[in-house]
């Protein structure tokens, strides 16, 4: 049990005894710098129950904690507030039950139950772009989070590969792209297609200039250019299952694939599953007609499927057009039940962009109205925008930075940040290169990750890898520290008895380790990596303290450079657990 756990449960003990009344919940927090302790417990609440002053209710807890052989060295109070100084042996205990485990961390139970992670979501119209690259850094960690808590996961993909947006690059491609293929042209097929996106939103402006020129209104302009005719007509096509349309699809498509997979494998992201919307827009017109029976939907005169959520403080949402043809929720109804039928998830979430908030509180709503039973384990986590020093990105005018951009620019950066540092002596040119991309990595994903996903960030690449700051290579600098330590005082320390006693740096570093098992839990629960980012720094810097207070190698009482070893090896442990949930891997030098 953890040493919060044990005080905690010894304390309500306390409350129920001294004060006949069992507190809901006993709430530990960290004691306050300017003050002894470790952990604090407020008791003001128990007031009305104790029907003492502030000062005497806590003293009166400490003293009955003391009496019944609390793991405490002391406590004093501060008007309401208990202060514990816990002793030395507890912690030494759990270094000591705690320091082996190469799974550290991690929940050793499983829940039972299944989740879905869906993220990523790209259109085969553009390579991924930095938008993409948060989104998924965050499905795959959550993913990863879940694992750990004993979840049963899925990663997925659904991956919009229809639409008028695609026929825009096909159409552009099949007009001006004089068969311009990945091979002829050395162009990643993502790219490729995307630059005719690019294409298409270039002609399609200078004809609509062209028809506002000769008198047209803008809106008439935009609805009536020769180029999105085509497009719709190419969409119409596509529809119909027109033999040459849908051989261009896939062939274009395949492009898109073949270069997202090096994306992906470069980003460290993989899916267990992937669905194509081309495979599901048609799904969830079954259940119109189940919501239609159930009065849970409405048809209007034209034909056409409502929901009304006045009620519920939304509007009217369409389900599906006069016409019979889906809209995106009907394909979503219809992929959620699929995603059921496939895998029995109790859990599925949705990591979207927080400009859908809406479109998942109707979802949602819908399949809790419909009677779904796994409509209570659907969540949208929703995430703010990335912004970059230099502005907003826009696809269409070819200004997006493209992830694999990116990573590059990282790579590079990180070449740079660490030849400057001059520490890599003896390397050979892979070597390097494997430290490069590692490094430039684990900035890019920390720096996203540290951000709690609903707020909106700003990215900034060189900042990312600043070696000092609250980045991922100040992290792996650490790890990389350890692994020295550890390489150059050999095995046989391992055979020594540590000593009974710490020092304050020392005791530091073991309770910022014990708080691992419940920020890997937080982040479950809140579905936010930032958490395990905060524990990270909070654990390399309370070990660079101890490695610059306290000697390592250099000490010669064999106790305490037993301890200071053992506390090497668990924080190491610690780290490369911590990071493999964020998607970062860890580097034995710099």
């Amino acid at each position: 049990m953890e040493i919060e756990q044990v005080l905690a449960n010894s304390i309500r003990e306390a409350v129920k005894e001294l004060f006949q009344h069992e507190p809901e919940e006993v709430k530990l927090e960290e004691t306050n710098a300017d003050f002894a302790g470790d952990f604090t417990y407020v008791v003001f609440p128990l007031l009305r129950f104790s029907k003492k002053k502030p000062e005497e209710t806590a003293s009166a807890i400490g003293d009955y904690l003391t009496s019944k052989g609390a793991p405490l060295e002391s406590f004093n109070v501060v008007k309401g507030f208990l202060n514990l100084v816990t002793n030395d042996t507890v912690w030494l205990q759990y270094l000591k039950d705690n320091q082996h485990n190469p799974k550290f961390g991690f929940s050793s139970n499983q829940t039972g139950s299944t989740v879905m992670v869906e993220y990523s979501s790209p259109n085969t119209n553009k390579p991924l772009h930095l938008g993409h690259v948060r989104n998924n850094l965050l499905g795959y960690s959550v993913a990863e989070i879940m694992k750990a808590n004993g979840f049963e996961v899925v990663k997925a993909n659904l991956i919009n590969d229809r639409g008028i947006h695609i026929c825009k690059s096909m159409l552009a491609w099949k007009k001006f792209g004089n068969g311009e293929t990945p091979e002829t042209s050395g162009i990643k097929g993502d790219h490729l297609v995307g630059k005719y996106y690019v294409e298409f939103d270039k002609h399609y402006k200078a004809e609509i200039d062209t028809l506002v020129a000769g008198g047209m209104e803008q809106e008439a302009a935009e609805k009536n250019a020769p180029l999105i005719l085509e497009a719709q007509e190419m969409l119409r096509s596509w529809e119909s299952g027109n033999p040459d349309t849908i051989a261009l699809w896939q062939e274009m498509n395949s492009w898109v694939y073949s270069g997202f997979e090096l994306t992906y494998h470069r980003l460290g992201v993989n899916f267990d599953v992937i669905y194509h919307e081309s495979d599901t827009y048609k799904l969830g017109k079954d259940i119109i007609t189940e919501g239609l029976n159930k009065n849970v939907f409405f048809q209007k005169p034209d034909g056409s499927v409502w929901i009304d959520l006045t009620e519920e403080g939304l509007d009217q949402k369409l389900l599906l057009r006069s016409d019979g043809t889906s809209v995106y929720m009907t394909q979503d109804l219809g992929t959620a039940d699929l995603k059921y039928q496939q895998h029995k998830v109790q859990i599925s979430i949705y990591v979207v962009g927080n400009e859908q908030d809406y479109h998942f509180k109707v979802l949602f709503l819908i399949m809790k109205k419909l009677g779904r039973e796994y409509a209570a384990g659907m969540h949208h986590l929703s995430y703010g925008m990335v912004d970059l020093p230099h502005g907003k990105m826009k696809s269409r005018e070819g200004t997006v930075v493209d992830a694999d951009d990116l990573m590059q620019e990282m790579h590079e950066t990180a070449k740079q940040k660490t030849l400057e540092l001059g520490k890599t002596e003896g390397m050979q040119n892979f070597e390097l290169n494997e430290l490069y991309e590692k490094l430039g990595m684990a900035a890019l994903k920390f720096y996203i990750l540290k951000v709690d996903p609903k707020k909106r960030m700003l990215f900034n690449p060189q900042e990312s890898i600043d070696f000092q700051g609250d980045t991922g290579p100040f992290v792996l600098y650490t790890y990389a520290r350890i692994q020295s330590i550890l390489k150059q005082a050999g095995e046989s320390w391992k055979l020594e008895q540590p000593g009974d006693t710490l020092m304050a740096p020392e005791k530091e570093v073991i309770q910022v380790l014990s708080r691992m098992p419940a920020a890997v839990e937080d982040a479950c629960k809140s579905y936010s990596p930032a958490v395990l980012c905060h524990f990270c720094l909070d654990l390399a810097k309370s070990f660079n303290r101890l490695y610059n207070e306290l000697t390592f190698l250099k000490e010669t009482d064999v106790q305490k450079r037993s301890l200071r070893l053992q506390l090497a090896e668990m924080t190491s442990t610690a780290l490369k657990n911590s990071l493999q949930l964020l998607g970062i891997e860890v580097v034995e030098r710099m």
